[in-house]
């Protein structure tokens, strides 16, 4: 009886030890405050607009910039990292974002505005791939759980910009920019301590990567890996090409059509980036629950008839329906993620790397693309455009079907 009671204590203990909420929670708030400072590039670009007289062409090149530069380091970093993990690279990440910050508050020119926009860029690509393998060791099986409360926090922070931008930057202009500062030293200090945690628990890793064939990716063949790594790609691109759309050019949307203010318009976008990270936090739990795929198909396709609607609505629906679409869409990345995560397993580094970084370029041509769009027609006729992007949703259906069994993936109906 007492060998019985002392392995229970036992296994309580060890599940205590591996699902480490403390630093989920860690990462969730340092990812609140990454995007907090990310997005306020995007919630000041009526502002830049105006006082630099930019066109359309060049907002898009501002995110263009800070996108790419994230683009293309992070399967860098993600790969790196996976073979010689730096515990105290996320610290130095957010350095990275000071750094871009404080350059933007005293930015005199579209040069500069773009150099400042890489460091924030840069910031992001050493963050992320990082942030997602430590979620990921912290889990405790739990994957689709620690993403989307990794991702939660992100999204919440990325709603919280266009709130600051109303009520501080707006109001005080760009210097204002250098008070966040403090922001960007906070989370150096939560991911120092971060770091302490990640560099004494380096033995996740090297365990995980001794069990390959506990994910699903193990029993597909090849090929069928690589096609079914093709359709997340595509996934991606739906979600992000409509998402930037949004996130980039809501704001110019309220304003051309239903003639709000700069900060009534910010207030809407706040709202929808606040259905963003409530749809996030849904994402990885019900994946967990019910497998991936269901919610993948429900998040991207399910957005179609909202943003096929949206053009033609008035501004309250306007505002209701892009709330529904952004809470529906924002739910896939998640799943998309950990998905890709069991069908390459041992290298959650290399993919959190290339997806976000995947990402991450695909927001920043979206945004130059769509920016040029709109300077050779309309703003209106971008959402037109944009609103048949969720359509690639239906490519789901070429997903192999797999099942969860607590923290593994089974293939089903081989």
């Amino acid at each position: 009886m007492t060998q019985t009671t002392d392995d229970i204590l036992g296994s309580r203990n060890l599940l205590i030890e591996k699902t480490a909420m403390s630093v989920l929670l860690a990462l969730s708030f340092s990812h609140m405050l990454n995007d907090t400072l990310q997005s306020l590039i995007p919630a000041i670009y009526p502002m830049l607009k105006d006082s630099y007289q930019l066109s359309f062409t060049q907002i898009g090149l501002i995110t263009l910039t800070y996108q790419m530069t994230a683009s293309l380091l992070q399967p860098i970093v993600g790969i790196y990292t996976d073979r010689r993990p730096m515990p105290y690279s996320l610290a130095f990440g957010m350095g990275s974002t000071l750094v871009g910050l404080i350059l933007l508050s005293r930015a005199s020119h579209f040069g500069m505005i773009l150099i400042a926009a890489g460091f924030v860029g840069a910031g992001s690509a050493v963050f992320h791939p990082e942030a997602s393998r430590v979620a990921h060791m912290a889990s405790g099986g739990r994957h689709g759980f620690a993403q989307s409360l990794f991702q939660v926090g992100g999204n919440f922070g990325t709603s919280l910009g266009p709130l600051l931008a109303a009520g501080i930057i707006i109001k005080r202009g760009q210097g204002s920019l250098v008070w966040f500062s403090l922001v960007a030293l906070l989370g150096i200090f939560v991911l120092t301590h971060v770091g302490h945690w990640y560099g004494a628990n380096l033995h996740r890793i090297k365990k995980k990567s001794r069990a390959p064939h506990s994910a699903g990716g193990a029993h597909l063949p090849a090929r069928r890996v690589v096609i079914a790594v093709a359709v997340l790609v595509a996934l991606v691109i739906s979600k992000y090409f409509y998402l930037v759309s949004l996130t980039n050019y809501y704001t110019f949307y309220l304003i051309s059509r239903f003639h709000l203010s700069v900060q009534a318009s910010q207030m809407c976008l706040f709202a929808f980036l606040f259905a963003v990270a409530a749809g996030t936090i849904a994402g990885g739990p019900l994946g967990d629950r019910f497998g991936r795929k269901l919610v993948i198909w429900f998040s991207i396709l399910g957005v179609a008839p909202f943003s096929l609607a949206l053009p033609h609505l008035g501004l309250e629906w306007t505002i209701l329906f892009s709330m529904f679409a952004g809470a529906l869409l924002a739910s896939a990345f998640p799943a998309i993620l950990v998905f890709a995560q069991e069908l390459i397993p041992g290298n959650v580094g290399m993919v959190a790397g290339l997806f976000f970084g995947f990402a991450f370029g695909v927001s920043g041509i979206a945004s130059a693309a769509l920016g040029k769009l709109a300077d050779h027609t309309s703003i209106e006729y971008v959402f037109k455009v944009c609103g048949y992007f969720p359509l690639i949703g239906i490519f789901t259906g070429f997903l192999p079907n797999v099942r969860t069994r607590g923290s593994a993936t089974e293939v089903v109906g081989e």
